[in-house]
């Protein structure tokens, strides 16, 4: 039997020359545009403004190498939702959850389009997601939502599944139900999404500098202009994006604003075509499931299984390190709860296991703003859902940094600030207590305690 490795496999995958390779800053530039940070949220600000104004000079500048942190070793679900969730919407933002909704729907769209439109090949299958009950009480939840969607006109997109129907379409015992979002998802590789979108940046005339951490952030009042410091170079630009996710931000008004939650996958060797043949999943949806703490697990190109969540570990002091990627415990329990989900694959083994950081904020979604008299503009705060907004977020972003005023920047959800986390070590008690009421609200029928129905009253709540 072979040992798991601990690696990300998406990394792993990767044509060969996709990775690294690509010069440090070690000079100094003067451009338009200067993006801080090579994942997602950066390499998006960077093709697109190159879209928006060919003849711009945009340069992007990231620590390591492109797509190494959260935008290469997540699961691939790149979903329409920008608010992490309809629930979690309408509790913030009733009024414009229609609105939200129809430009979540567009983004992603435009995202399966980008394959075509800028030649990329990242994987894009629009199968949808699942969502099945394991505990008789989300049953109701889930005609609830099958029958709002019906309300909205949507029921051929959102399809309640009964339990025959649903171990139909994916044969789990664990399986009392389900709903299935027919348009709201597409699954991608998420390391080829990065990679891609770093080689049509650079086609675009996009210059990329790995290896270039940022150490400060300058803006000369007399100049009009926003410098980026590196240890060897820097770039003065007339504006600058700042996508660096869940690392400390380079401004200080935003220190308090996100914490890095640690979240840990397991990756499964090919199944065979029996086994395969034995868990069905023809439709080849990503899945999550009902609780709080939530599984979330899906297919790859290979047809191994990706299988992850449940567990998401706070450590002290706000710090990413790479200590706290290893963690055997929960690597542990999700094998065990991998093989309760499909008991027919029992011997089935796992290749990889890996962990990264989420950077959450307390409105569990992406937060917007400009700095330094409009020099600046970042997002942050994805909260696990970044891989399909981040596009709308650099879009969002470009428009902020040209002033436009539309249908995104006229968003609360652009326009507002959520509150920020507080220090150590308020931070660390009030985040673990969350999530021991979460785990305890998932074994007592869904029911919320004080602290949970308390963050509910005061819009810190949140229910997955």
């Amino acid at each position: 039997m072979k040992p798991t490795r601990q690696a990300v496999f998406w990394l792993e995958d990767l044509p060969e020359g996709a990775v690294g390779g690509r010069p440090k800053l070690t000079r100094t530039i003067v451009a338009d545009l200067v993006v801080v940070g090579g994942g997602y949220t950066g390499l998006w600000s960077a093709v697109l403004a190159k879209r928006r104004n060919p003849g711009a000079r945009v340069v992007l500048v990231e620590a390591k190498s492109i797509g190494w942190a959260a935008s290469g070793r997540n699961g691939g679900f790149c979903e329409s939702s920008l608010t992490h969730g309809d629930e979690n919407g309408m509790a913030r933002w009733p009024d414009e959850m229609p609105l939200l909704h129809r430009l979540g729907l567009e983004n992603l769209d435009a995202i399966e389009a980008s394959e075509a439109e800028l030649g990329m090949d990242f994987h894009f299958e629009r199968t949808g997601q699942l969502a099945p009950a394991i505990e008789e009480h989300q049953l109701e939840w889930l005609r609830e939502w099958a029958d709002e969607a019906a309300a909205r006109g949507e029921g051929d997109e959102v399809v309640y599944l009964d339990e025959h129907e649903v171990q139909a379409s994916v044969a789990s015992p664990t399986y009392l139900g389900g709903v299935w979002e027919k348009r709201t998802n597409g699954m991608v590789h998420p390391a080829r999404l990065a990679s891609e979108l770093a080689r049509v940046a650079e086609e675009l005339g996009v210059e990329v500098f790995e290896h270039s951490p940022v150490k400060r952030l300058e803006t000369p009042g007399s100049t009009g202009a926003v410098s980026v410091v590196t240890e060897h170079g820097r770039v003065d630009a007339t504006h600058a994006v700042l996508g660096t996710n869940v690392f400390p931000s380079l401004l200080k008004r935003n220190r308090l604003m996100t914490v890095p939650v640690y979240d840990y996958v397991l990756m499964t060797e090919p199944l065979s075509e029996q086994q395969l043949e034995s868990i069905g999943w023809r439709d080849r949806q990503g899945i999550g499931d009902m609780a709080n703490q939530f599984h979330y697990y899906r297919l790859s190109k290979d047809n191994r299984i990706l299988f992850g969540g449940y567990d998401a570990i706070y450590h002290y002091g706000r710090r990413v390190r790479s200590g706290y990627e290893r963690r055997p415990e929960t690597w542990n329990t999700l094998a065990n709860h991998f093989f309760t989900t499909f008991p027919q694959l029992e011997g089935l083994q796992f290749s990889h296991q890996w962990a990264g950081a989420i950077d959450t904020s307390t409105q569990f979604t992406a937060f917007f703003g400009t700095a330094r008299d409009h020099r600046v503009a970042y997002a942050a705060g994805f909260t696990g859902l970044g891989v399909g907004s981040t596009r709308f977020a650099a879009e969002t972003m470009l428009d902020l940094l040209e002033r436009r005023d539309n249908e995104r920047t006229q968003l609360e959800m652009v326009r507002k600030r959520p509150l920020p986390f507080p220090p150590e070590p308020a931070a660390s008690i009030g985040i673990n207590a969350t999530r021991w009421s979460l785990d305890r609200a998932d074994h007592n029928r869904g029911k919320r305690n004080v602290l949970l129905k308390t963050l509910d009253a005061l819009g810190l709540g949140f229910d997955s």
